[in-house]
């Protein structure tokens, strides 16, 4: 019987990605695991599994790691890399197949052994194409294919490995994901997952989406948007020598001899200090030339003849900024995957960086949907007034994203099925209400409808357990929330920067923890989501009796607590900050 204990693996995990928008494709998750993940169980029982690619630290230490050069040079590099056994078969397989299993390579072994005249067996997907990274070669074979081509193996098509004799063994499922389409595939036969928690889903949701494409924006427009690539000054700060006091530019040792110009900030005298001599210099101004350092106001006397001196017991200090002191060209202001706030957009102008990489802002459009709610005129019998779809907009502005448009949406199956079909402008949906399983909740009908990837079916978490999020066919995530207000609003600030998050590459932030005073009175059998307030001696209390059918019992509350279940009072709970 043909087993995988005799053969090694060689896993191809690096690659540009370049029609996936450069994202690192093994990391992508299809039915709850990454497809690396996928690859590494399917050659488990290989006596040595190497990977080809960037270093990861997550991989268990037996697998040994290396990297073709150069980086992104292809899957030919790839092979090249790696340390061929002569005496053993070699399993080939990329990473981006979310559907091969160990059954899979053994059958690619069985028929290379069924052939001794055969230097490999390549798979072969249901349309016929030879899969050439699922394939089973002799060590020697491949050795001497990559020997061939003495070197020059970057960039180099996989047929160039191809041998004179080969077998091909049909098998189903061998499709890879080179596409966000294919992507979309291969998850879409996922019904989505109840998450155990918000933090689970929270995960889940940021794994399910594929990055916004890459543009290069200026500084000044990028606000909002995540840094792709990181944040490089091109100028050394200051550019130039300059005073970091109102005081005296001065040149040699003292005594000097003062002069009579004034060095303003943006000043362009031209006087130059000869050794002895000094100068008034304000804070902000280039040094003169001359300048060996700058003495502040209150150090320093100015004597008869304008004789400038120390006084005693002044410091003998430079109060100069010398050029690049804060830092050099080439210096990283701030690394990919960092939302471009206020502060980053200030350093890249401080560092002279006219352009950045960036992915966003993410472009969200909210829907408030149900025939009940009216957001004008008079209330008739059985409406309820829209008191939550004219500032929802603002609670998403808080989690990182542009609130675009927004509409009320009546609970038709059409209107569902046209909001999916014609809200194409946005990168992501919101919409308020129609999650659960009543008669007049239709999201879900519609996400079916449309083959959407459920990546999160529901949350074990109160409120806002019956959540949906969701991937479209074109990439864009749809976040259905619970109709109720609070809910509503508790679960947009828990999952919506997940989103963010994975749309753009946004490093994930570390959770806001505080001690929670109240936490055994509040606790439940699921994470309760609920308001949170901060009493002047700094302990921390939630609110376990407001109404929830309005945001007025939010009124005073800075923060939603997620309490776990089992938690006790003076427990460490993360909250998630109220817009204010």
């Amino acid at each position: 019987m043909t087993t995988l204990s005799g053969s090694e693996a060689v896993v191809v995990a690096g690659g540009k990605a370049t029609r996936m928008g450069g994202v690192d494709k093994p990391t992508l998750v299809v039915h709850g695991r990454r497809m690396l993940d996928t690859a590494l169980a399917a050659v488990t029982a290989c006596r040595r599994v190497t990977v080809v690619g960037p270093f990861r630290d997550d991989l268990d230490p037996a697998i040994g790691q290396v990297q073709e050069t150069p980086a992104g040079a292809g899957p030919v590099a790839a092979l090249a890399a790696a340390t061929l056994p002569a005496d053993a078969p070699v399993l080939t397989l990329a990473s981006d197949l979310p559907f091969v299993t160990e059954g899979t390579l053994v059958a690619l072994l069985a028929a290379l052994h069924d052939d001794p005249d055969a230097d490999a067996a390549f798979a072969v997907d249901p349309d016929g194409r030879l899969q050439f990274l699922l394939a089973a070669w002799r060590g020697a074979a491949l050795t001497a294919r990559l020997g061939r081509l003495a070197g020059a193996v970057a960039n180099q098509p996989m047929k160039a490995l191809l041998p004179d004799r080969y077998v091909t063994v049909p098998v189903p499922g061998t499709t890879d994901c080179d596409t966000p389409e294919d992507l979309h595939r291969a998850r879409s036969a996922h019904t989505g997952v109840v998450a155990s928690d918000p933090a689970d889903a929270r995960e889940i949701i940021r794994k399910s989406l594929q990055p916004l494409p890459v543009r290069r924006v200026p500084v000044r427009a990028a606000l909002g948007a995540t840094l792709a690539a990181p944040l490089v000054a091109t100028e050394a700060l200051p550019p130039v020598a300059v005073s970091a006091m109102d005081g005296y530019a001065v040149a040699g040792n003292e005594p000097w001899t003062l002069r009579s110009e004034i060095r303003r900030a943006g000043s362009a005298s031209g006087f130059a200090l000869a050794d002895g001599e000094a100068a008034r210099i304000a804070t902000g101004a280039h040094l003169p030339p001359g300048a060996t350092a700058v003495v502040r106001d209150e150090h320093v006397d100015v004597g008869a003849g304008g004789v400038l001196r120390r006084r005693p017991g002044a410091p003998v200090r430079d109060d100069a900024r010398r050029r690049g002191e804060d830092w050099q060209p080439g210096f990283v202001l701030a690394q990919a995957g960092t939302a471009i706030d206020p502060t980053v957009v200030s350093a890249a102008l401080s560092g002279e960086v006219a352009a950045v990489e960036a992915r966003g802002p993410v472009r969200v459009h909210i829907v408030v949907s149900g025939d009940e709610i009216r957001r004008d005129g008079p209330l008739h019998e059985g409406q309820t007034r829209d008191s939550l779809g004219p500032v929802l907009g603002q609670f998403v502005r808080a989690c990182g994203a542009d609130a675009v448009s927004e509409a009320h949406l009546r609970d038709t199956e059409d209107g569902f099925d046209r909001l999916l079909r014609e809200a194409t402008d946005v990168d992501a949906i919101v919409v308020v209400g129609a999650t659960g399983g009543g008669a007049a909740d239709q999201l879900r009908g519609a996400l079916a409808r449309t083959r959407a990837h459920i990546a999160v079916e529901r949350v074990r978490c109160k409120p806002g357990g019956s959540q949906v999020a969701a991937v479209l066919p074109d990439g864009r995530a749809v976040l259905g929330l619970p109709g109720n207000p609070v809910a509503a609003v508790a679960t947009l600030l828990v999952a919506l920067p997940a989103v963010i998050d994975g749309l753009t590459g946004r490093t994930a932030g570390v959770p806001w923890r505080v001690p929670l005073a109240n936490a055994s009175d509040v606790v439940g059998e699921v994470t309760r989501l609920l308001p949170a307030r901060q009493l002047p001696n700094g302990q921390w209390l939630c609110d376990n009796t407001i109404r929830t059918s309005h945001l007025a019992g939010l009124v005073g509350h800075r923060a939603i607590a997620l309490v776990p279940p089992a938690a006790a009072d003076g427990d460490l709970v993360e909250i998630v900050p109220l817009p204010r």
